[in-house]
């Protein structure tokens, strides 16, 4: 995601009082926040759902609506966003 500056703290804030619910919603074991090293404007989320069934029923959730409501305002380009399959880890 990739905001105008003027909003970053703007969804920060945000961020920071829904990512307790959002992490709460059923399948959701891993959220976590990533910003950009050289270009402060972009930010990643990265979330880990036990079933892709459990991802599906989040976006469809008033919680993910009102959070997506409120944050598409604050982009400067469009969102991307990718669904991918685990290969390997190594922890």
């Amino acid at each position: 995601m990739s905001f105008h500056t003027k909003h970053i703290n703007e969804f920060l804030i945000m961020f920071e009082e829904k990512k307790t619910l959002i992490k709460a919603s059923k399948g959701c074991n891993l959220l976590e926040l990533y910003q950009d090293k050289t270009n402060p404007e972009i930010f990643f989320t990265y979330s880990y759902w036990e079933q892709e069934e459990d991802l599906e029923n989040y976006r469809n959730s008033a919680l993910f609506k009102g959070v997506w409501a409120k944050t598409k305002v604050f982009f400067n380009d469009k969102p991307l966003a990718w669904s991918v399959d685990k290969k390997a880890s190594l922890q």
